[in-house]
């Protein structure tokens, strides 16, 4: 992050561009397409868990590995120092180069360079560092620092690296791609003979062997490892793997993952010290631990050390589109840049981009070290609340009030009345109310704007269940019925569709009236006291109800009950066999529906077909692995879906995101997902989250009234009433 302004400013003005927002989003397309391509006829699921399986041994055995390493590397001729942090790792390089007297030092990519910063630490002892990997050159000539892992000059555009280089060429070199390529290569071959000293990083420190890996699409790492003179190692610890099988095993998802190639241009593997012209040269291996080894001892984040740095979790992030890589993070950015920050930086570096998160975990989906980049991340937002706190709105509203149950709802009923007075109908919805403009600080252009915001319910679900008549005589099995805030006080409507739907397949719905807020939002603040409060809470509720399946209607809730509810009370014997129970008891309505009742196979009689597109919730798609099962039923209840681009990319609601946190960021967001709804060109979107809905129908609403924004379960009912 930039030191010179807060945050929010790096925020405002990363939003203020919106030709980077663009250049990325367009970038994401394509790498999905090529990713996809590149995986074809590959089994992903099988191929990281094998990754995250080496990793974690490389983890347990990494002292014994480590050691082999230094053996069989000084064995080879090469020259191993470990450094505890990055000021030892820079101070031996520099006490090296005043050795041979260097004043030049030709440098691969190299991260780790970047977390040292290596470069401003050779300048002040008139060394200079040569940067040859073109996106490197770039952002070198510019000032700047990277903004994605892989592709350090993603954020530039070939105008800015025109002017760039014509300022540094002293002559004006065209913006076109082929022009400035060959100028590099021109101007950076120099380098390479001139340099005293050639420093790499290192993909890969090969246990078995001593020597390292090298995975590049650039010729840059070949050249400075073998025409200098010395060649110097540059490289993190956790780089160990067991023997070069490994490291080949990675190679295979490391180019497909990062940029969606089947194989990039350059993989290298290097031995001791090896000349151009295949003699001995020196060869200094600089292994750094500068926090990972307190990762390692982390059992909450340790995982995070498997990551191979395929940068694919900022290829996919909505957040990372939107603002870039100079914002969502430090050095190392997006979701795993998080977490490294925390431990490499100190938590006080990474306590504002905890924040930044929006919680899609699209990240995870993609990760080829199956690394649950979202639950680390909660983990640390909540140790920065332990220190900095959460601010005094999620205070109020988490700890005095949402663990009251009683209180909590009490206030709920007292504010759909209080509201009337800032709310009005609905001019494309009639039945419902919207809120006209917000009090205070909230009527900031970053809430009602772009928006329209929905009331809350004047009676919500848990007043109207028990007038709701169930004509089910035999019921096949009853279901406990998990409704979620959303539903609950502000779309009570789905609620209701959902029984109708579940009595017309002949199975009861019960309500248990001492359930409560499933906990999220609390977690996703850093306040895992009340989280864990609130889980004991419906673990008790649908323990008592003694049913035989327990259906959410908001994939989040879902979550809490199958993961969070399991997680938070494992140590808690009085508890934690209760919540794995219900944990196995617990699926989304839709997944239910077809694959307990066999739903859409008798729906088919129902032909009237109107066509509709689907938004897949984050929650649903990648936290349940549902999203084949409410399509099924909505074509087999006569709606053809129009497909829109990039169905499962977040809306931007993210709960308490798109109000305290990030609106600004959430706005753009949403922006892009209604832009995709009115490209596919039908009237109405489907979902199966109530989150979804508050953002897309009020975003929706405002940019096109004429599309209706409706659960999957209305639909549904719907359908079955006309029958």
């Amino acid at each position: 992050m930039a030191t010179d302004m807060t945050y929010k400013q790096s925020v405002d003005i990363a939003i203020g561009n919106p030709k980077l927002s663009k250049a990325l989003h367009l970038f994401g397309d394509a790498y999905l397409i090529a990713r996809e391509n590149a995986f074809r006829g590959l089994n992903f699921e099988e191929m990281r868990t094998e990754l995250a399986a080496i990793k974690d041994e490389v983890r347990v055995r990494r002292k014994e590995l480590l050691a082999d390493f230094i053996k069989n590397a000084e064995a080879a001729g090469s020259k191993v120092f470990i450094a505890k942090d990055t000021k030892e790792a820079n101070e031996y390089v520099i006490r090296l180069a005043k050795e041979k007297k260097a004043t030049l030092i030709a440098k691969s990519k190299s991260m780790v360079s970047e977390e040292a910063h290596l470069n401003k630490a050779l300048a002040e002892h008139g060394i200079r560092a040569a940067e040859t990997d073109l996106g490197e050159w770039i952002i070198q000539l510019a000032g700047q620092r990277p903004s994605h892992m892989v592709m350090p000059a993603i954020h530039m555009f070939k105008e800015e690296v025109s002017e760039l280089f014509s300022k540094e060429a002293g002559k004006h070199l065209p913006a076109e791609i082929k022009a400035l390529v060959d100028h590099a290569r021109e101007r950076l071959r120099k380098e390479y003979f001139n340099a005293d000293i050639g420093l790499t990083g290192a993909n890969f420190l090969i246990a078995e062997t001593g020597g390292i890996g090298l995975v590049t699409n650039e010729g840059n790492a070949r050249l400075c490892a073998t025409l200098p003179k010395v060649h110097v190692v540059f490289a993190g610890i956790h780089k160990l793997v067991r023997n070069i099988e490994d490291a080949i095993k990675i190679t295979q998802l490391l180019p497909r993952n990062a940029t969606g190639q089947l194989l990039t241009s350059y993989v290298t593997w290097i031995r001791g010290g090896v000349s151009a012209d295949g003699g001995q040269k020196e060869q200094h291996i600089v292994l750094i631990d500068g926090g990972r080894e307190a990762l390692y001892e982390s059992k909450a984040c340790q995982d995070a050390l498997r990551c191979i740095q395929c940068g694919a979790c900022a290829n996919v992030c909505p957040v990372y589109q939107t603002v870039g890589g100079h914002v969502f993070g430090s050095i190392y950015i997006s979701a795993i840049g998080i977490i490294l920050t925390a431990f490499y930086e100190g938590l006080d570096k990474a306590k504002e981009i905890t924040r930044a998160c929006i919680g899609c975990r699209s990240c995870v989906a993609v990760c080829p070290a199956k690394i649950d980049l979202e639950e680390i991340i909660l983990h640390l937002r909540n140790e920065v609340t332990k220190i900095y706190g959460m601010g005094a709105i999620k205070n109020v509203a988490f700890k005095a009030v949402m663990k009251n149950r009683s209180l909590f709802h009490s206030m709920v009923r007292a504010a759909s009345k209080l509201q009337r007075p800032v709310t009005e109908k609905n001019a494309d919805d009639p039945g419902r109310r919207i809120i006209r403009h917000l009090p205070l600080h909230f009527m900031s252009r970053d809430y009602t704007e772009w928006r329209n915001l929905p009331a809350i319910a004047e009676k919500p679900f848990r007043d109207q269940f028990d007038s709701i008549v169930q004509k089910v005589d035999k019921p096949i099995c009853r279901v406990g019925f998990f409704v979620g805030c959303g539903a609950d006080f502000v779309y009570p409507e789905v609620g209701v569709s959902l029984t109708k739907v579940l009595n017309s397949f002949n199975v009861e719905a019960v309500f248990p009236k001492t359930q409560n807020c499933c906990g999220i939002p609390a977690l996703y603040a850093g306040d895992t006291e009340t989280g864990e409060f609130l889980a004991k809470q419906n673990v008790e509720a649908f323990t008592e109800a003694q049913v035989d399946y327990i259906l959410c209607i908001c994939p989040t809730c879902t979550m809490a009950v199958k993961r969070d509810f399991v997680n938070r009370l494992a140590d808690q014997p009085q508890w934690a066999a209760k919540a794995v129970a219900l944990s196995l008891k617990t699926m989304d309505a839709s997944a239910f529906l077809e694959n307990v009742l066999g739903a859409s196979a008798k729906m088919r009689a129902v032909r009237s077909v109107k066509e509709i597109t689907y938004h897949d919730s984050c929650h649903l798609k990648r936290g349940s692995n549902v999203w084949t099962e409410p399509r099924a039923l909505l074509e087999s209840s006569g709606h053809r879906i129009a497909e829109m681009k990039n169905s499962d990319r977040c809306c931007g609601f993210g709960g308490t995101y798109s109000f305290l946190s990030h609106p600004q960021i959430s706005k753009q967001i949403t922006r892009d997902k209604v832009e995709t709804i009115q490209a596919t060109g039908v009237k109405t979107v489907a979902t199966d989250c109530p989150g979804c809905m508050i953002m897309l129908k009020g975003a929706v609403g405002k940019a096109d009234p004429t599309i209706r924004c409706v659960h999957t379960m209305e639909l549904l009912a719907e359908t079955l009433e006309q029958k």
